[in-house]
């Protein structure tokens, strides 16, 4: 079926699930996966705000590839733990919906597995969704996976009895 996903991870909670879920899917298909983050461009940030400091630029670089590696790391681990193919790589763009379906692209993937928040109101009016745009700009599928809000519901269970018995 598919043969060759790619996975967007931000590191946070949800995009560790979705990469865990992607992998499994993967692995029934057969599918190589290419885990990828997206670095904004800080040249661009520094110099709008008027103090570009080579110094400064490079150490914010150096952070940022940092993170980045963690994050990969941890797909790179999952899909070998699951005997699954896999390459990573950091993109630098300032909107990561575009570097995501760049990467995709450029990469022969087949579909684009990602996690989906929940944002409403005016935050969700000001930022926007990363998922909402990939799926309006990719040409290939995309499983969006929706970031669960609530708490794990056997662990609420837990709480709500050991309220009970103390």
């Amino acid at each position: 079926m598919f043969k060759h996903i790619l996975m967007p991870t931000d590191g946070s909670d949800h995009s560790v699930r979705s990469i865990e879920r992607g992998i499994e899917l993967a692995k029934l298909c057969g599918a190589k996966v290419t885990g990828i983050h997206v670095v904004p461009d800080y040249r661009l940030t520094i110099a709008y705000e008027g103090t570009f400091d080579p110094v400064t630029h490079e150490k914010v670089e150096e952070e940022a590839r940092a993170r980045a590696a963690s994050f990969l790391e941890f797909v790179q681990k999952t899909a070998d733990a699951a005997g699954v193919p896999c390459d990573t790589v950091v993109a630098t763009n300032d909107h990561p919906y575009d570097a995501i379906v760049n990467t995709a692209n450029e990469r022969g993937c087949d579909l684009i597995v990602m996690t989906t928040r929940s944002r409403k109101g005016l935050v969700k009016l000001i930022m926007g969704s990363q998922s909402d745009r990939v799926l309006h700009r990719a040409s290939i599928p995309v499983l969006t996976f929706r970031a669960i809000v609530s708490v794990d519901p056997n662990k609420k269970a837990a709480e709500k009895a050991a309220k009970a018995v103390a």
